[in-house]
């Protein structure tokens, strides 16, 4: 697919460079605050707020480009992306920790946009193939997990000062971003439908779409709590950046690399059943970090929660899918990435809290009952037969 499909080729390298821009990011940013910040508490700020540009913009952004098409609003996305990287860095280099915070806004925006990338895949291949679609263009960020290492040790040495070239860094792969979806081919654009609280009702009555959104962002709040208290929790243990630096690695390749088998797997067994399995999945990422503090234990525990998240949102994706017809795409579309924002910067803000005031294991013992609330919605959700999907 990825070698026939132009689309599908385009949206998996502009997922690599946006997920490149997102590991920095998770890599450093906490422990940047950590030093900017009046108050170790304030130290997952600035990814609050990354989260927060995401919260705000994710629906607008989805009704945008159900009226004007997918390449405009993924390009206004990527140019987010290289505004928030040039003031994230010029915080870092003035020591402003108020301006750090606000490049993380736009970075935000950005992540609003890519969270549409899957589904621009899903219009651009036939009914029978969108598990493997959305899937394949998750995988792309398997390339940000393997080249952001060595691009992090190469951006330090660019500048006396620690991080800024870092930062710098995200600016220049959102710009290439940018470059890259400004070739992408539109398909055929849906037809125009309003958007109010009459339609938003109706939606939400559908079991197939409560479960599809439940799934995603019960999986995208749980693994941007955990992810992001990781660096934390490791360095407060003693560990060092490079530590750090290698699970966050491993945690990347756990949400992505899976991507190549989960996608065939709801093709094959439904998006409900891999939706189950990817729950299961994060149950024992909460069971192996609350077994141990070596750096082992942080290691598997983040690549199994990147592995249930992936399942967990192909499974989620697609089950939307099931759920709307296309006058109902962006409303879908963006009430789904509105409710994974909320709880990501619910998670994001609260992570430098509870890890500082309740400890590690507290953070994930929160992952237990969230999963079987998410599971339990499964259970009723049932395929919605409609004229169109998409």
């Amino acid at each position: 697919m990825l070698l026939r499909n132009s689309a599908i080729r385009l949206l998996f390298a502009g997922q690599a460079l946006y997920w490149s821009c997102s590991m920095i990011g998770i890599t450093l940013t906490a422990l940047v605050g950590l030093q900017l910040a009046p108050f170790n508490s304030l130290a997952t700020l600035p990814l609050g707020l990354w989260m927060l540009g995401n919260l705000f913009t994710v629906q607008p952004l989805s009704l945008f480009m159900q009226r004007h098409g997918r390449r405009p609003g993924l390009m206004l996305g990527a140019g987010a992306g290289v505004l928030g990287g040039l003031l994230s860095a010029l915080g870092v280099w003035l020591g402003d920790f108020l301006l750090f915070c606000l490049g993380a806004l736009p970075i935000g925006v950005y992540q609003a946009s890519a969270m549409y990338y899957r589904f621009a895949a899903l219009e651009a291949v036939d009914v029978t193939e969108k598990g493997r679609a959305s899937a394949y263009v998750i995988g792309g960020g398997v390339l940000a997990a393997l080249l952001v290492p060595s691009l992090l040790l190469g951006a330090g040495s660019l500048l006396d000062r620690p991080f800024v070239g870092a930062y710098l860094l995200i600016a220049v792969l959102a710009l290439l971003a940018l470059l890259l979806l400004s070739r992408l081919r539109e398909g055929a654009a849906p037809p125009r439908a309003k958007a109010g609280l009459k339609e938003l009702r109706q939606l939400l009555s559908n079991p197939v779409i409560r479960a599809a959104i439940a799934t995603t962002a019960v999986g995208n709040g749980l693994m941007v709590l955990v992810m992001n208290a990781t660096p934390l929790a490791m360095n407060f243990c003693g560990f060092a950046l490079e530590n750090s630096a290698q699970v966050i690695q491993w945690h990347m390749l756990g949400m992505f690399l899976p991507a190549f088998l989960a996608g065939p797997l709801v093709d094959r067994l439904g998006s409900r059943r891999v939706a189950l399995l990817g729950g299961l999945i994060l149950l024992a990422s909460a069971t192996v970090a609350l077994s141990g503090l070596q750096q082992l234990h942080f290691l598997f525990s983040s690549l199994l929660l990147g592995l249930g998240w992936n399942l967990m949102l192909v499974a989620g994706t697609t089950l939307l899918a099931e759920g709307h017809n296309e006058t109902q795409r962006g409303q879908a579309q963006g009430l789904m990435e509105l409710l994974n924002g909320i709880l990501a910067a619910g998670a994001a803000f609260s992570a430098g809290v509870l890890i500082s005031g309740l400890g590690w294991s507290a953070l994930n013992l929160v992952i237990l009952p969230l999963v079987g609330l998410a599971m339990l919605m499964l259970l009723p959700a049932r395929r919605s037969l409609l004229p169109a999907s998409s």
